[in-house]
């Protein structure tokens, strides 16, 4: 049995999907084609195959779908079933700009809660909703491994760090006007379509993109020098409860976390602030 006729017999019948223009498929074919040629076994050439063709077009259409599975043997169920399991997969088309904003506990907890629902006010969309020219896409995404810098939005999976509404509301605002934008580290920053594409797997050929660094950032290297007995940038010593944090920066170190600025309020619930700790027995 087909894997048409499988759909069928469960009772979800579907249309034919649409194919590429002969121009695109050809080029489509032969970038697959060198995708394949990477592994040993075609199956495992899915998830690159699945940013290709979003390369192409923005999001995973029905179209892309069924070329990935054509090209590897598999039935389509088989490849949604991937394509709809993995969040930076688009299932419908959406921005070149994809703003996601952590709302995890501790960005929420530093003003991430704030900044989302000022950019959702702001751009006068929702969640996973795109602005009207088509330039940018808001979405509240997970833990993005970088909670020293907390505050975090990602455009594009670039990192753009400590981040209050007002900066937030300034990046998108450069975005939507077509100025340039610099990630806090990491490559420059490119459309999502070209972020598809460098995810498939191809060289990233772009001026500065070969020679910037993703590495971590000082703040998440302070207890790894500091165990090492190296002087770490922006140490912060933490006294007793109630006390002031002293902190020694040092010329030419990296940016500061948010961490190493201590907050007087909570960001995100500035109805009810959160002042300094009391010492214990007052």
């Amino acid at each position: 049995m087909t894997a048409s006729n499988q759909e069928v017999s469960l009772g979800m019948p579907q249309l034919p999907a649409p194919a590429y223009p002969a121009d695109v498929l050809g080029r489509l074919e032969a970038d697959a084609k060198e995708v394949i040629a990477r592994y040993p076994g075609s199956r495992s050439a899915l998830l690159p195959l699945l940013h290709l063709v979003q390369a192409e077009e923005g999001f995973v259409s029905r179209t892309g779908m069924a070329f990935c599975a054509d090209r590897l043997g598999l039935t389509t169920a088989e490849v949604t079933a991937v394509a709809t399991f993995y969040s930076m997969y688009r299932r419908r088309p959406s921005g070149d700009y994809q703003v996601g904003v952590c709302t995890n506990t501790l960005c929420a907890v530093m003003g991430g809660d704030a900044i989302f629902d000022r950019l959702k006010e702001h751009l006068g969309v929702g969640n996973d909703e795109t602005t009207d020219d088509g330039k940018v896409t808001l979405e509240h995404i997970e833990c993005n491994a970088a909670c020293d810098f907390a505050p975090v939005v990602m455009v594009n999976w670039e990192f753009f760090d400590n981040q209050t509404p007002e900066s937030a509301t300034r990046l998108v605002d450069d975005l939507l006007a077509g100025r340039t934008v610099e990630p806090t580290r990491g490559a420059p920053l490119c459309t999502y379509k070209e972020t598809s594409r460098i995810l498939a797997g191809f060289p990233d050929t772009r001026p500065g993109a070969v020679e910037a660094s993703g590495g971590a950032g000082a703040a998440s290297l302070v207890g790894l020098k500091l165990a090492k007995g190296e002087a770490a940038p922006h140490a912060r010593v933490v006294g007793q409860r109630g006390e002031a944090p002293s902190a020694q920066p040092q010329k030419g170190a990296e940016h500061l976390s948010s961490h190493d600025a201590p907050q007087q309020t909570s960001d995100s619930d500035p109805d009810n602030p959160a002042g300094p700790a009391a010492e214990e027995g007052k």
